[in-house]
């Protein structure tokens, strides 16, 4: 399949099968996620990668701590995937998903917010090619700035400087596969 295909048949999952994902292609979603690019070349981000459903459960109801559902610009996304925003039964900003990477960008430089996506997408794709299913979660910032994500960040041996700007959850989809929604008009201009 050829990029563009994997870009059109990639879809943003939130239903899990309890099938832990093995760890050589976990690896391998990971390297995608090193060589994405990167402001001036300076590999600014660090990955961790949780392979433990019982800590990703735990890192997920932190991560659902941080939301507030008053500040939401929009009010669904999908019916066949819902999120935190669809159903207020979710308690787990992770969905279940028994494998989490977590992106860490260095504090105060002015281009870790974009750093850190180029890495998610490349590791969301690279997922997707190897049959792996995948969601960007933010609120990584707010998870982090918990003294219970303190902790976590100081048991793993993140860098002070260090903070968290993305994750990456990963599993194997329940049900079937959802479809895409048609790409909406007049979204790309065209000046000659």
């Amino acid at each position: 399949m050829d990029l563009l295909e994997l870009m059109k048949k990639r879809r943003s999952i939130r239903r899990y099968q309890n099938r832990q994902v093995p760890r050589e292609l976990v690896d391998k979603i990971v390297e995608a996620g090193l060589y994405a690019p990167n402001a001036g070349g300076g590999q600014r981000s660090m990955i961790v990668s949780i392979h433990n459903a019982e800590l990703t459960a735990k890192l997920g109801r932190l991560n659902f701590s941080t939301f507030d559902r008053s500040k939401l610009l929009g009010s669904h996304v999908s019916a066949e995937q819902p999120s935190v925003i669809d159903d207020e039964r979710i308690r787990n900003g992770f969905y279940d998903a028994p494998t989490v990477c977590v992106i860490f960008g260095q504090r105060g430089f002015p281009f870790n917010v974009a750093d850190a996506f180029c890495i998610a997408e490349n590791m969301v794709l690279e997922a997707h090619a190897l049959g792996v299913a995948s969601c960007i979660i933010s609120r990584a910032e707010e998870t982090f700035a918990l003294p219970e994500g303190k902790a976590f960040m100081e048991e793993w041996g993140v860098p002070e400087n260090m903070e968290g700007k993305a994750f990456v959850i990963l599993g194997y989809h329940e049900g079937d596969y959802p479809q895409g929604k048609p790409r909406k008009l007049c979204r790309n201009i065209v000046i000659a």
